[in-house]
């Protein structure tokens, strides 16, 4: 019979045999099931328990009896490595158990990691296989928990093609030869649970790929904390509660993303905003950023601050744009409850936090997602589809629903655990033409034989379905540069379904007008009015960001024509000019003062200009202009509206003069804003107007108290019955040089 052949001494032998070949296996980190070799077993039912481990180093091992703290064997070192194994033929009932190892110098006491059971329930690996486990990163990673009255961390990690995966860290001497980890062949998971280990401990993993040969010690990724730069292991965190305090605003922070609300972005880069010379030019902490950072911009009007990527990377070059730590806000500036409490103080004040989310690509080092269990795993194995050659970084597999999971689950993550208010997805144009800065034969169509990457395109559409479905309120904002249609509309329309669109055209075109003399302006007038054309076929944000004012492109200020005076008063013409278009607003630090030098990453900006006028006076202007885009509603309901916005004169190219009405749903309530780019004062500029009335001055860039030279009429302007521009009335205005005007009619 079977059972008689099973038990028979051949049998016997092939079991020996097979413990043997496994026990080789472990010593040499090579073996794919540890928990079949070590900790308690028994041949079958009512058989001795045996108890196995591998400790290097070790003298002599008892085995413990967890309930009365007696010795209940003795082990036998099997192998000289350190592979112990005690038989107890007393025993024929698993039982809880501890190790009592005795080391040359020392004798400790412990659990052993290979008697506790799986980590992960089967619903979790169900999911997780299927690629639709949204909050993996409450499985994966490493979480603090406890089993069996024991507190340790339970690690998991997906590899799916790996030979062998091992935790490592200070807890094990970084030894990978001491706790491989389970692997659960349903996901492509290994997991494991190990007794001790606190928050605050370093580790990575070490992988045997598929090959056998060892890969360079990886980083969790779905670590929650990472090493400062320039360490690069993980560190234990977990999912740590937060007493939150942002209550009101979360109830009525959807009111602030609207399209009809305004919407003014200061984005910053933490890590240059401002540094601590006096202590090593160090990084201020989020607690530093939170005091001094958010009532900064709370003072100067911005509703949102915008952060350059905060995901834990480790290179300051790249910005943060290209991440390693996904799951992990910088270690910086601080811990994650840190970065918690800087959100959680932006909230109170009335301030927005958007994070700058990097999901197209990520780097090649090492300890990265890169080649991660020996196999293409997150990236394309095929250079033309998963190799970024502009910025030497892999692309993301986003055909593989895995990949697609570990990134749909960070951007809901970030949403949910951090509350953060709106995700601006970067490089969005790289993601969606398989083409993208790409040579005739370096890519690969689709299978349709087109260039449009529609895995990526799936998975855009999936993360802002998910991210508005799952947390009314936020926004996302696409920096897409191309004319892609409906960015910007709902997925049940066609589009990607995205808040916000970048408007990148309308920033190219404005900024080479700007920078062309004013006597040559009248050949490039319709660059200011162009993007009028396609104004309302997205929904614009108007961006004067990070990306205009480094690698040689030199600040704002050095941007504009002229003598010093007329450089200030280019721009701040220029930001009246901006604040009134319509669209939602954008702008990078310092530029609200005007900083002279190219923004410099590594340095703090310079804080010292503030002392000189002009650079003062640019800021008021942020300040008051700001203020007034935000509470006059005619200036922003419409903003996304072709209603919103009327032109009056977008030919004067000869005086370079524009003027256009702003407009709500209130027909009575109108701004006039005319805006002259040349450095002439004019005297008698007639307007027409629809609605008589009188037009008070709300705002001239060219107020004395902001630098200008005060040409202009604080009294306004009272409407005249007299026919201009196919209006019944009309304006007889003066104009300022190289300056915006902005009159409200009061009726």
């Amino acid at each position: 019979m079977p059972n008689d052949v099973r038990k028979g001494p051949e049998h016997g032998r092939a079991a020996s045999t097979a413990l043997q070949e496994g026990i080789e296996a472990i010593v040499r980190a090579d073996h794919g099931d540890p928990f079949a070799i070590l900790g308690m077993h028994q041949a079958e039912e009512g058989a001795p328990v045996e108890v196995r481990t591998f400790l290097p180093g070790a003298d002599r091992i008892e085995v413990i009896d967890g309930s009365t703290g007696a010795v209940a064997g003795e082990m036998e070192k099997r192998h000289a490595e350190g592979f112990f194994v005690a038989v107890m033929p007393d025993r024929r009932e698993r039982f809880r158990y501890r190790l009592r190892v005795h080391y040359p110098l020392a004798t400790r006491e412990f659990e052993d990691v290979y008697r506790f059971g799986p980590v992960l329930g089967e619903l979790d690996v169900h999911l997780l296989a299927e690629g639709t486990h949204l909050k993996a990163y409450e499985r994966l990673g490493a979480h603090p928990r406890e089993v069996d009255g024991i507190k340790g961390v339970a690690f998991a990690v997906w590899a799916p093609n790996a030979r062998r995966v091992s935790v490592v860290g200070d807890f094990c001497d970084w030894d990978g030869r001491r706790m491989p980890m389970r692997r659960r062949v349903e996901a492509g998971v290994w997991e494991i649970f190990i007794p001790y280990v606190e928050p605050g401990e370093r580790y990575k993993f070490e992988l045997k790929g598929p090959d056998g040969n060892l890969l360079p010690l990886k980083a969790d990724p779905y670590a929650f904390q990472s090493e400062m730069r320039p360490q690069t292991a993980s560190v234990v965190h977990g999912l740590q509660p937060y007493d939150w305090g942002d209550g009101e605003w979360m109830l009525r922070r959807a009111e602030a993303h609207v399209r009809e609300a305004p919407m003014s972005v200061y984005e910053v880069h933490l890590g240059s905003w401002a540094r601590v010379p006096e202590d090593g030019n160090r990084f201020l902490t989020y607690d530093e950023l939170a005091e001094r950072l958010v009532p900064y911009v709370r003072d100067l009007g911005f509703t949102h601050i915008e952060l350059l990527p905060v995901t834990e990377h480790p290179f300051d070059g790249s910005w943060g744009y290209q991440p390693i730590g996904l799951y992990a806000p910088t270690s910086r500036h601080g811990t994650p409850e840190d970065f918690k409490r800087f959100v959680d103080t932006c909230h109170r004040a009335g301030i927005g936090v958007i994070l700058d989310w990097v999901p197209g690509h990520f780097p090649t080092d090492q300890h990265g997602l890169g080649l991660f269990d020996g196999t293409h795993l997150y990236e394309h194995a095929d250079p033309r589809q998963g190799f970024h050659m502009d910025w030497n970084t892999l692309i993301y597999n986003f055909g593989r629903r895995e990949v697609q999971n570990f990134l749909l689950g960070n951007a809901l993550f970030w949403l949910d655990h951090y509350h953060l208010d709106g995700l601006r997805v970067d490089a969005v144009a790289s993601m969606l033409y398989l083409d993208y800065s790409r040579k005739e034969g370096e890519w690969v169509p689709n299978q349709f034989g087109g260039r449009e990457n529609l895995e990526s395109i799936a998975f855009l559409k999936r993360m802002n379905e998910l991210a508005f479905g799952q947390h009314p309120g936020v926004t996302t904002v696409a920096e897409e540069s191309t004319a892609w249609p409906g960015v910007s509309r709902p997925v049940y329309l066609g589009g990607l379904g995205f808040g916000y669109k970048w408007n990148m055209g309308w920033m190219h075109d404005t900024l080479d007008y700007m920078s062309k003399d004013p006597i040559h302006r009248r050949y490039h007038h319709h660059e200011l009015t162009f993007g009028l054309l396609y104004q309302y076929s997205e929904n614009f944000v108007l961006p004067l960001s990070h990306d205009e004012v480094v690698h040689g492109k030199g600040s704002l200020i050095r941007k504009m024509p002229g003598d010093d005076w007329q450089k200030f008063a280019n721009l701040r013409a220029y930001y009246g000019f901006m604040f009134t278009h319509p669209g939602k607003k954008l702008l990078f630090m310092g530029g609200e003062f005007a900083q002279w030098r190219e923004w410099n990453y590594a340095a703090s900006l310079d804080w010292h200009l503030l002392n000189e006028p002009p650079h003062k006076g640019i800021q008021e202007l942020v300040r008051d202009i700001n203020s007034l885009y935000r509470d006059e509603v005619p200036l922003h309901e419409l903003d996304c509206e072709p209603g919103g916005f009327e032109w009056i004169e977008a030919n004067d190219s000869d005086n370079s003069v524009l003027a256009f009405l702003r407009k709500g749903k209130d027909p009575e309530h109108v701004f006039v804003v005319v805006c002259s780019f040349t450095p002439v004062p004019r005297d008698g500029y007639r307007l027409g107007v629809s609605l008589p009335g009188h037009y008070a001055e709300r705002l001239n860039t060219d107020d004395v108290k902001y630098g200008g030279s005060g040409v202009g009429n604080r009294e306004g302007y009272t409407s005249e019955e007299v026919s201009w521009h196919g209006r019944p009335h009309s304006l007889c205005l003066t104009l300022p040089p190289l300056g915006t005007v902005v009159l409200e009619r009061r009726g």
